[in-house]
C-alpha cells in the first residue's frame, strides 16, 4: 500500500505545474463547497462546477488514450448539466 501511494506521489511530481495547481484546487473546493458548512444552493453548483473542471483536466491530461478521456469529458459534462440545473 506504501509502495502505491509514493507511486502516485512521484507521479504527481511529474506533472506540470498547471497541474499539480488546478487538480487539487478543483478537488478540495468541491468537497468544500459539497459540504454543510455551504447550505446555499449556489454552493452546490459552484461544487459541481469545480467537479467538472477537475474532470476537464483529466479528460485533457489524458488525451492520449482516447476511450478514457472521452469518459472524463462525459462526466465533466454531466457535471456541467448538474451545476446548471442546481444554479437558482
Amino acid at each position: 500500500m506504501q509502495q502505491r501511494v509514493k507511486f502516485f506521489y512521484r507521479q504527481f511530481i511529474k506533472q506540470p505545474l498547471w497541474f499539480k495547481l488546478v487538480v487539487p484546487l478543483c478537488f478540495i473546493s468541491s468537497v468544500l463547497f459539497s459540504s454543510s458548512l455551504f447550505t446555499q444552493p449556489i454552493y452546490g453548483s459552484l461544487s459541481k462546477l469545480a467537479a467538472a473542471i477537475f474532470f476537464c483536466v483529466f479528460g485533457y491530461k489524458l488525451r492520449s488514450n482516447k476511450k478514457l478521456s472521452i469518459l472524463f469529458y462525459v462526466f465533466a459534462l454531466i457535471c456541467l448539466i448538474l451545476a446548471w440545473t442546481s444554479w437558482e
